[in-house]
């Protein structure tokens, strides 16, 4: 016998509710912790073109103290608020566990300066984490990119300012067939497991998740 028969209107109504609303949240439980706490971002897993990606992040400039543990890719702009948060408070745990923290600098189309693309331009010519160091280590409007090839009137290093760009793009519609929609900074790196992970980590909310995939305690 059916429960609506004899119940108030009132009462049907909210069972009705519900009934509807039960499939969505028992989704919801499902989701991994991060993703459920951040659905804009959250931590995915990369299934669908893994391999692509994971070549085109190798075969990109990217700069790093060159460890020899797992690698984490960043993809960053110079001036970039929440790259030089993590940057800030995640690299030196990470690189003291060997993390191998690869960087790819790009200078973003009409949001960059001049002095930011003789600095990409820079990077992605020599690679140098010196040159890294001495340019993010200082105010972001004091870097000149003086005695450097400008990114702008060299060609060689204009060029490779637009590589970095176009990376950006080519990778843009793969991540978001993976859920993650391409952000700064957007993160990349292997779980335990082996299997490639990635968020658009603009919150502080996936920190302790991306430190335990990559075998460090979840808080600082």
């Amino acid at each position: 016998m059916s429960l609506y028969r004899f119940a108030p209107a009132p009462l049907v109504a909210l069972l009705a509710a519900a009934l509807i609303a039960a499939p969505v949240l028992a989704a919801v439980l499902q989701q991994p912790p991060e993703e459920a706490a951040n659905p804009r971002g959250g931590i995915h897993s990369i299934t669908k073109d893994a391999d692509k990606i994971e070549a085109m992040l190798k075969g990109s400039n990217w700069v790093s103290p060159h460890l020899k543990g797992k690698p984490l890719y960043m993809i960053s702009f110079r001036s970039c608020p929440d790259c030089i948060r993590f940057e800030t408070e995640q690299f030196p745990d990470l690189q003291k566990a060997k993390i191998d923290t690869r960087v790819i600098m790009v200078a973003r189309r009409a949001k960059s300066t001049e002095p930011e693309r003789t600095g990409v331009g820079e990077l992605w010519a020599t690679r140098s984490w010196k040159t890294y160091e001495t340019w993010t280590d200082m105010p972001i409007d004091a870097w000149t990119g003086e005695g450097l090839k400008s990114g702008d009137s060299d060609p060689a290093r204009a060029a490779l300012v637009e590589k970095g760009r176009a990376l950006v793009d080519d990778l843009r519609p793969l991540l978001a067939e993976n859920g993650i929609e391409l952000r700064y900074p957007t993160l990349i790196w292997k779980d335990a497991q082996g299997q490639l992970r990635g968020c658009a980590c603009e919150d502080r909310v996936e920190y302790k998740y991306i430190r335990s995939e990559l075998g460090l305690s979840p808080e600082a």
